[in-house]
């Protein structure tokens, strides 16, 4: 930590810097371990941010993400005259270092009237009240904390990323060669049959709750019922308590993450291309975890097995490099026609919950591209 007071004269105004910077007991792209205070803090503003609403959920996902990158923390307070002599200093710095800005309420170069997160071009990614003021949030892993060695990729692993780039091209979408293997099948152990069933009952009621078949206190109450709360997460349970109609709209999407799951139950047949919305009404209403008379125990229990492990993790590949299409082309402020790019998110997103990806919790669940 640094301390500065400069005083001009004997009656002149102090001038105040501190600064101070703190860095991890070893490098890394996750939080796997507290082994140092940085982690300690990392992890609370992870939960922090879990915790919050978002106009962009995929935005926020991303922060949460960049947030589990972040290797050192530098912390600046300064008297009103040094800060304003230090903006353009310090606006150069985040630049240069990709990072990420927590600010307090009303600063200078803040873009809200509450705490918030800003990117290196110190645009506002996330307020306290929700508020996301950009689209997308580059979040880079340096190779050697991430990306296995090509050379320790196995004959599977390289004949699934071939696989999945010959239907891309098939499809005409683009296809990012440099984009590593997944991981080998037999580093995965994927969620449980009746998990997987249970998840998807939750999400059928919370679905059913943003499309206005059930109210809030009705979901609560019926979850109750078949004691099925200990299922909600965090996120769920705040959506259910006040299902405003922007979270209703958001929380329509996790149709595809129920399409995603049935296909994984082998309820459904087929994923089938994302060109197009999931409907859930396909769907044999007897094979539906929920309806009139209808004990969603009854639903879960009668899940036992899962599609094969290695189907799974063919179609997550897929859709891992399908989503990295789908940012590119978002960066780059092109349509993307081949595919509808919400519904490449949200199986993305259901796939890589059900692989158990960084064995991160359904809110938590990140797509890494």
């Amino acid at each position: 930590m640094v301390n500065v007071a400069v005083r001009k004269g004997l009656l002149g105004t102090e001038k105040k810097f501190q600064l101070s910077y703190r860095e991890r007991a070893k490098p890394s792209y996750q939080i796997s371990e507290l082994d140092s205070p940085l982690t300690q803090n990392l992890a609370g503003m992870l939960n922090f941010v879990g915790d919050l609403q978002s106009t962009n959920e995929e935005v926020k996902g991303l922060l949460m993400a960049k947030i589990k990158t972040l290797n050192f923390e530098c912390a600046v307070l300064c008297s009103p005259l040094v800060r304003t002599m230090l903006t353009g200093f310090i606006e150069q710095v985040i630049q240069q270092l990709d990072a990420i800005v927590f600010a307090q309420a009303k600063v200078i170069i803040g873009k809200s009237k509450v705490q918030q997160f800003l990117d290196k071009n110190l645009d506002l990614i996330l307020d306290l009240n929700g508020k996301c003021g950009i689209d997308d949030l580059s979040v880079h892993i340096n190779s050697q904390y991430f990306d296995a060695p090509p050379e320790n990729a196995n004959e599977a692993q390289l004949a699934r990323k071939v696989g999945s780039e010959k239907i891309l091209k098939a499809h005409e979408v683009k296809v990012n060669v440099q984009l590593p293997v997944i991981v080998a099948e037999d580093e995965v152990k994927l969620r449980a049959p009746h998990e997987v069933a249970e998840r998807v009952t939750v999400l059928a009621i919370t679905t059913s709750v943003a499309f206005g078949g059930l109210s809030g206190e009705g979901a609560l109450n019926y979850l109750a019922q078949y004691k099925l709360q200990e299922a909600l997460t965090p996120r769920e349970r705040a959506f259910l308590q006040n299902p405003t109609e922007e979270l209703k709209s958001q929380e329509t999407w996790k149709c595809e993450g129920i399409w995603t799951l049935m296909w994984a139950l082998g309820v459904v047949d087929e994923l089938s291309f994302p060109d197009t919305l999931a409907n859930l009404n396909d769907i044999p209403v007897e094979q539906y975890p929920i309806g009139e008379n209808k004990n969603p125990r009854d639903f879960i229990e009668s899940m036992t097995t899962l599609r094969d492990k290695s189907e799974v993790l063919n179609t997550n590949d897929l859709y891992y490099r399908m989503h990295w299409a789908c940012v590119d082309a978002r960066i780059a402020r092109q349509a993307m026609k081949a595919v509808h790019p919400g519904v490449v998110y949200e199986r993305h997103y259901a796939l890589n919950w059900l692989i158990n990806y960084r064995n991160q919790p359904w809110d938590e669940v990140t797509c890494d591209t």
